[in-house]
């Protein structure tokens, strides 16, 4: 008896049951074809081949000598949100105030301090479909209701702010998410859209999020951050993927002022502080454009070589390749099971991508996400195994 009542003190909790993020299950499954000593080419895991930028790496090495590393302050070490504030003058061309610049564990924190801070359980939040997995997960796991609104290539799937006020008027929202570039689809909003979806969500009292992650990494247009736009936009973005800083675990976001206390008051109780040393790179990665500009080159190359080579590999269906570094094709013609596709194309050509379906639980199964963010070498190889592996299929 009192076995069973332990067994049940220690059964997870209803809010824990979220799904698996599918794209670290591929990542398992390719280290053990490489532990089994297969080639693997990876195109499944959404960061940068390269390092942090050399201006980083040597400001780190230069804290480590310089005696013990406390915590910071909750919102961030005052210099980094200095610099960041400067960044949107240098970028956009938009003065923005260092006391709304909150310093984040990744994008990741930053979307629980969001949601946290500006939603109640129960809200419900529109998010664009296909989208990233942990935008749907992290709000149910908060108790927060994620509203999936279809996308087209009418809207360069994105969500428009007709079918944003449709939803709404149909059962109302609290906020809506948004990303450009985007995550699958690599598709970018136009600054007219995104200034049209921001007007409406005013219209209608939604509050408004801008995950700008991607921002840097746009070839078919410049990205428009949603603070040109609206005073109210909350904006999330990260040294992960622009500055090649994924393991770091360090990103930013930028609230209105009415917010600042309430996000500065649950990262003291959730993590006290973002880690100091991640901090210190991140504020002297600002000093690696030039090499950060050359990787972006890079990934443009990269673009190339799937765009003008995966049609004769036998993929010829895909959403515009507008920025980031993904390109999300369609598969339909060879299988409408995207996680089986990308299981044997895994197996068998050692190509690990990422099935739809992680992205996209109506439609996901007929399209399987490839980043190009590897080496152009990785690129052309893995034309060429998929257009093999697709002739025997």
């Amino acid at each position: 008896m009192m076995l069973d009542s332990a067994r049940r003190l220690l059964m997870p909790s209803a809010r824990s049951d979220v799904p698996a993020f599918m794209v670290m299950d591929v990542m398992a499954a390719a280290a053990r074809i490489e532990a089994a000593g297969g080639r693997v080419i990876h195109m499944e895991v959404g960061q940068p081949a390269a390092g942090a930028p050399g201006p980083a790496v040597e400001a780190v090495r230069a804290a480590l000598g310089s005696g013990p590393l406390g915590y910071t302050e909750s919102l961030g070490i005052p210099s980094l949100r200095m610099r960041i504030a400067r960044h949107y003058a240098d970028a956009y061309g938009h003065a923005v105030e260092t006391d709304r610049v909150i310093v984040t564990t990744g994008s990741s924190g930053a979307f629980v301090l969001a949601f946290l801070s500006m939603f109640e359980a129960g809200d419900r939040v529109a998010i664009a479909n296909p989208g990233y997995p942990p935008y749907r997960h992290i709000l149910t796991a908060l108790g927060c209701e994620p509203v999936l609104i279809e996308t087209d290539a009418a809207s360069r799937f994105a969500i428009t702010g007709e079918s944003l006020r449709a939803a709404h008027r149909k059962k109302p929202l609290a906020g809506v998410l948004v990303a450009s570039p985007a995550n699958p689809t690599g598709t970018m909003m136009t600054p007219q859209a995104l200034a049209d979806l921001i007007r409406v969500a005013d219209e209608e009292g939604i509050r408004f999020i801008s995950d700008e992650i991607y921002h840097g990494l746009d070839y078919a247009m410049p990205a428009e951050t949603a603070l040109r736009l609206s005073d109210d936009a909350v904006v999330i973005n990260s040294f992960s993927k622009y500055f090649c800083m994924t393991g770091w675990r360090i990103g930013w976001m930028v609230v209105p002022p009415q917010l600042v206390r309430a996000v500065d008051r649950l990262q003291g109780n959730l993590s006290i502080s973002v880690p100091t040393l991640s901090q210190i790179a991140a504020q002297a990665a600002f000093d690696g454009r030039d090499e950060l500009e050359a990787i972006k080159h890079g990934y443009e190359d990269n673009r190339k070589i799937l765009i003008e080579g995966l049609p004769k590999a036998g993929l010829d269906k895909f959403l515009p390749v507008d920025g980031a570094f993904y390109l999300y094709a369609d598969i339909s013609v060879f299988s409408d099971d995207s996680f089986d596709f990308a299981k044997r194309l895994l197996q068998e050509a050692h190509v690990a991508a990422t099935p739809g379906v992680d992205f996209d639980p109506v439609d996901g199964r007929h399209y399987l996400r490839f980043c190009y963010a590897g080496s152009a070498a990785d690129m052309r190889a893995a034309v060429e195994r998929i257009g093999g592996w697709l002739k025997r299929a």
